[in-house]
């Protein structure tokens, strides 16, 4: 696999698609944040990043500190941090209410939301992912505020497209399956929409994308996500990608602003931190997954990471002793 594909499927992303749009211009949506958005969805404790598919039309994008982006068909432009914004026609100010928006949020209602003044049509899929925290802090932290790439740009993102309006007429006619399939479809196309957007980065540029484009750094990465619980060297890393132990922590430090080995310790932690959240494992289980034969080690390296140990974490956080154990 190549380093998106490796790491980002275990990296839980939960996406769905939440809304469809059918205007006509002039036209104008005030698009909240993603914390409004994900308490309309019961996702309060989640990261979530939000998109929008233009499948047919024209449409501007307005942040509002006033820089604005126009939209073209084919284009998904993404908020990483949850910005608010606007979207509206070209030649728009036709307001729509908030509230007709967030009922169909709520509603999980797919069917289209129709409204403007009668002018050139554009058409919208709108759709979140809730992010794990890792690859928050890790991926989405080195975004800037707003992304757009076209997905026709290459047959793997046209047919996911193509499948995704498919799909979404199906859900109108109560097809078997077929919400669970659009779920896994705006995962793929998220994924997809960030490989094109870091295909076209600056050669200099840094940040995780950067990172796990590049042929030795990607290769670390995905022995370390894949490998986690192995008990890496610095010497061992730089020998299984072909570099030299100093040139390895100085390309792996330039392109991600931490050492091998912190990267690791954070990988771990943050895992570990999800298991004590989301499963009623034992402490020394979740230990040995993330690589610590000792528990006493992985309290100190969890404490050190995140403030509290990991019983009290999981006390803060977790399941209740109720539920199922895994």
């Amino acid at each position: 696999m190549d380093p998106y594909s490796e790491i980002l499927s275990g990296l839980k992303l939960q996406g769905a698609i939440f809304f469809r749009g059918e205007f006509s211009a002039p036209w104008f949506i005030n698009a909240p944040t993603s914390a409004h958005l994900a308490a309309a969805l019961g996702l309060e404790h989640a990261h979530v990043v939000n998109f929008h598919l233009l499948t047919e039309g024209e449409a501007r994008v307005e942040l509002p500190a006033g820089s604005t982006l126009d939209l073209t068909a084919g284009e998904i432009v993404i908020f990483p941090h949850g910005d608010a914004h606007y979207l509206m026609s070209t030649d728009g100010a036709c307001r729509v209410e908030d509230a007709a928006v967030a009922t169909k949020v709520r509603a999980r209602d797919l069917s289209p939301l129709r409204c403007g003044g009668g002018g050139a049509p554009a058409k919208f899929v709108c759709g979140y992912m809730a992010c794990d925290p890792f690859f928050c802090s890790s991926v989405v932290s080195g975004l800037p505020a707003v992304i757009s790439v076209s997905v026709r740009s290459d047959s793997a993102g046209r047919w996911m497209e193509s499948s995704l309006l498919h799909l979404l007429e199906e859900v109108g006619s109560n097809s078997v399956g077929s919400a669970a399939v659009l779920a896994k479809l705006s995962e793929a196309l998220f994924i997809e929409a960030l490989r094109n957007y870091a295909a076209r980065l600056p050669d200099r540029c840094a940040g995780w994308l950067a990172a796990a484009r590049d042929p030795h750094i990607g290769r670390a990465l995905v022995l370390l996500h894949s490998r986690m619980a192995h008990s890496w060297t610095i010497a061992d890393l730089a020998s299984e990608v072909g570099l030299s132990r100093s040139a390895f922590i100085d390309r792996f430090s330039q392109l991600l602003s931490m050492p091998p080995m912190t990267y690791l310790t954070r990988l771990r932690m943050h895992l570990a931190a999800r298991a004590l959240v989301t499963s009623a494992m034992s402490m020394p289980t979740i230990a040995a997954q993330v690589g610590y034969e000792s528990e006493a080690a992985f309290n100190r390296a969890f404490s050190r990471e995140l403030g509290v140990p990991p019983a009290r974490y999981r006390s803060m956080n977790g399941p209740s002793r109720d539920e199922g154990r895994t």
